[in-house]
């Protein structure tokens, strides 16, 4: 059986049919005395192309598959760009591989991409920063971020920027390339639900006990603050001239929550002053020390009480 095939391989090289095959594909075109292609060559370039979209193709289904449809829309248009340039990378380096001499193109593409680079960094900053954002899904369109010391509600998502509109309803744009290079916080990725607080100190000697009433008092009359039983006050510190306090509440709305935390005040006020309840605030003490045949000296003490003059 194997002495048949190898006869009919045999009968097959020597046919004329196939050696005209043979010539055809090796067949050169020289286009320059280094840069010399047969067609057995463009055939393999073809087929690697072919190969390299299909591998492309699935490739970005699996990236895309958990995306929404805008966002694919947004991720297609950069992977587009991207797959140019792998298309570029991929026939370099099959004419290498089929014995073309490429040397001069990867030099000279090596340097133009190196002096692209250099020119649009911050550009390619944004837009990869824009791809990890669309991807992993660490930011979607109404969470409430703060980033560099700025919050602001996401209203749209970029490849190159994101915008949000802060507090006091002003846009902000957020380059994405910040995503990589600062913190994060994103107050409601585990929902809208959060956890503020509003701290007061009150004179030595007050009533603690009355002074934590007042404070769960204060919290529950908004409307604003959720939960009413989870209201929490801690005592959180014997101060330096005032005992401290935290009223810790839950709210929906996190992005009000200065507003919501004003209102806790104004309550908090109007109920110590009802109940006679003294809210220290910064005083100076001033103590003259003066000893026999000497000048006198002046000491300033920092206080939160009341001021005295005294001599020593």
């Amino acid at each position: 059986m194997n002495q048949e095939l190898e006869k009919i391989e045999k009968a097959v090289e020597k046919s004329s049919f196939w050696n005209e095959i043979k010539a055809f594909l090796n067949q050169h075109y020289d286009f320059s005395d280094k840069i010399s292609i047969s067609v057995k060559d463009v055939l393999i370039i073809i087929t690697v192309i072919f190969v390299t979209t299909l591998v492309l193709r699935f490739v970005l289904k699996v990236i895309t598959r958990k995306l929404p449809e805008d966002d694919k829309g947004k991720f297609n248009v950069v992977f587009g760009y991207f797959r140019w340039l792998i298309y570029l990378l991929i026939l370099l380096m099959t004419l290498h591989a089929v014995g073309v001499d490429v040397t001069a193109v990867f030099a000279a593409s090596a340097a133009l991409m190196i002096g692209i680079g250099l020119a649009l960094q911050t550009l390619f900053q944004d837009i990869i920063s824009g791809v990890f954002i669309l991807v992993d899904q660490t930011v979607h369109v109404g969470d409430i971020i703060e980033i560099d010391g700025k919050v602001g509600r996401v209203e749209e998502i970029k490849l190159r920027t994101t915008r949000a509109v802060t507090i006091d309803n002003k846009v902000l744009i957020i380059p994405n390339h910040l995503y990589l290079e600062n913190s994060l916080y994103n107050w409601t990725q585990n929902g809208a639900d959060t956890r503020e607080s509003v701290d007061v100190g009150v004179a030595y000697g007050s009533d603690v006990q009355l002074v934590k009433k007042l404070l769960i008092e204060a919290a529950s009359s908004i409307s604003s603050v959720l939960d009413k039983d989870d209201i929490a006050v801690r005592f959180t510190n014997f101060g330096d001239s005032s005992l401290d306090f935290k009223v810790v509440f839950t709210i929906a709305d996190s992005f009000n929550a200065n507003a919501i935390r004003s209102e806790v005040r104004f309550e908090i006020d109007r109920l110590f002053r009802e109940n006679n309840i003294s809210i220290p605030f910064p005083q100076r003490d001033i103590h003259i020390i003066q000893k026999p045949d000497q000048s006198v000296s002046l000491r300033l003490e920092q206080s939160e009480f009341n001021t005295n003059l005294s001599k020593d």
